[in-house]
């Protein structure tokens, strides 16, 4: 079980987060920057993302109570929004959206780019945070496959450090081909992760 557990959390939020597919966003918001402050946005950004999806983990299960939020309808709209989601990868919307945003972000001048537009909303959006929150409640409280997430967690944002650091050479290696079918067929496989979560939160909410 924690063995399922730890490859699902692991695809889940490497699919949804999509290190590869931030290369674009990453390279226009630093477009200009010398090699240091590029390496110091990266880190700030990762940073930024982890302990927010970390405290999505931890505070997310109270919060759905609070606000007298089954987990089943969670996973139902969860598994909805990644869906939206998965929708616009497989469909090219997505990098379009993050570049637009990104470059909105360059125009305005943003104090500091690494919270805004790259830790949030492109690394820990709205998906991001729903996956986190949907995986640390199929933990039931389990200390040991909570240690896991934030492991995956930590593992994933490391990732996206490394993707950063090669963003240019990554690019280039992929070309504009390469990097849209990556994008194309991790969407498709996260369509069908959003379809399982709601197929469990249909069979939950049935079960209560």
């Amino acid at each position: 079980m924690p063995l399922e557990f730890l490859i699902s959390a692991l695809v889940t939020l490497a699919v949804v987060v999509d290190p590869v597919g931030l290369v674009p966003g990453f390279l226009s918001i630093t477009h200009g920057l010398p090699r240091p402050a590029q390496r110091s946005v990266a880190l700030r950004a990762c940073l930024i993302a982890a302990a927010i999806l970390a405290g999505s983990a931890l505070a997310g299960d109270w919060l759905l109570r609070t606000l007298s939020i089954t987990l089943p309808a969670f996973r139902i709209a969860g598994g909805l929004l990644l869906f939206s989601i998965a929708s616009e990868m497989v469909f090219g919307v997505r990098i379009e959206r993050q570049s637009r945003q990104a470059e909105e972000a360059v125009e305005e001048r943003v104090r500091n780019i690494a919270a805004f537009p790259l830790a949030i909303p492109l690394m820990a959006g709205p998906g991001a945070i729903t996956a986190t929150v949907l995986l640390a409640g199929r933990s039931g409280g389990d200390p040991t496959m909570l240690a896991l997430l934030f492991g995956v967690i930590a593992l994933v944002m490391a990732l996206c450090f490394a993707v950063f650091m090669l963003a240019a050479r990554i690019s280039g290696l992929l070309g504009t081909t390469g990097n849209t079918v990556l994008s194309r067929l991790l969407g498709v496989l996260l369509a069908a992760l959003a379809v399982q979560y709601v197929i469990d939160g249909v069979r939950a909410a049935l079960a209560s």
